[in-house]
């Protein structure tokens, strides 16, 4: 996307405290993914107080970091403005999936199931409910609108041992819950499908008071990649991605290799007016021009 289209700024970042009694490995992913409609205008990173924190991109090209916790209290601060589209996510109605035999070689993974995506399990309850529908994004959208209609969100009540099949029986969950539902119907018509996790501000967006979150949904390949998330089940505007992979073991924004407690989490994702906020300012909602219905442009 020409960067002449990325006509809004958004504040993203958060702020985290481990503590712990050991020396304890970790990996972050924390950053913003330098993709297609979002351009990074300023970003700082802190990881905390050990020394050597290395980062590089991992098998799915996400910005990875990994670093060590020390005894006591760890900080970890990031904070970005990001250049976005005021365009809203595309909704196709006409794309037929493609073949297996057509997809390209590394798409292929995305067909398959994962620890949280667990197709093989879905496979019969999604032929039954889909299967009439022979158009790749029409059952896309079927999906979705199932998922919407029939899994309700509940703030707060995420397990991080709940895999799609789990959602599915229980019927409720969070944003992690319905993006592996979705992910997992849509893999069991071998349309490659992949976990995301980023920002979403509520930009063109009644903002429903509950607490800024990190944010996860999918996104389906029909010949190019397309958004897809039930959670809401309408185009939204300036999603702003960390990473994708399988599922939530690629998308944790943090996995930690020993006992650790997050003691303190918070996460910001609000639009403001260009050129009015530096990262490092101090978080300031009253400056955020997003949540409400109203799209602004300044």
């Amino acid at each position: 996307m020409n960067s002449d289209y990325l006509d809004l700024t958004v504040r993203v970042g958060c702020n985290l405290v481990y503590e712990t009694s050991l020396f304890t490995p970790i990996s972050y992913l924390l950053r913003p993914r330098r993709d297609r409609g979002c351009l990074v205008l300023q970003e700082s990173c802190d990881y905390g107080p050990y020394l050597n924190p290395y980062e590089f991109h991992d098998s799915h090209g996400n910005v990875t970091c990994r670093s060590m916790l020390v005894p006591g209290r760890n900080v970890i601060n990031m904070d970005a403005l990001v250049a976005v589209s005021s365009l809203p996510d595309k909704h196709e109605q006409v794309l037929n999936s493609l073949p297996v035999n057509e997809l390209p070689q590394e798409l292929l993974r995305y067909t398959l199931p994962s620890r949280y995506c667990d197709s093989d399990t879905l496979s019969n309850f999604a032929w039954q409910q889909f299967g009439h529908i022979n158009n790749g994004m029409q059952r896309v959208h079927a999906i979705c609108d199932w998922v919407h209609d029939n899994i309700e969100y509940r703030y707060g009540s995420g397990s991080p041992d709940l895999t799609a099949f789990d959602v599915l029986q229980r019927g409720y969950g969070v944003c992690r819950d319905f993006a592996h539902l979705v992910v997992a119907l849509c893999r069991a018509f071998n349309l490659p499908t992949r976990y995301v996790t980023g920002h979403l501000p509520d930009i063109g967006y009644f903002d429903n008071g509950t607490p800024m979150d990190f944010h996860a949904y999918g996104e389906v390949y029909l010949g190019e990649w397309f958004t897809i998330d039930a959670r809401f089940n309408v185009p939204r505007i300036g999603r702003i991605k960390l990473g994708h992979g399988m599922d939530a073991v690629d998308g944790a924004f943090s996995t930690i290799y020993g006992p650790a407690t997050l003691s303190h989490f918070m996460v910001w994702a609000y639009q403001v007016p260009p050129n009015t906020v530096s990262v490092g300012d101090p978080v300031d909602l009253s400056k955020r021009i997003d949540g409400t219905v109203e799209l602004r442009i300044s």
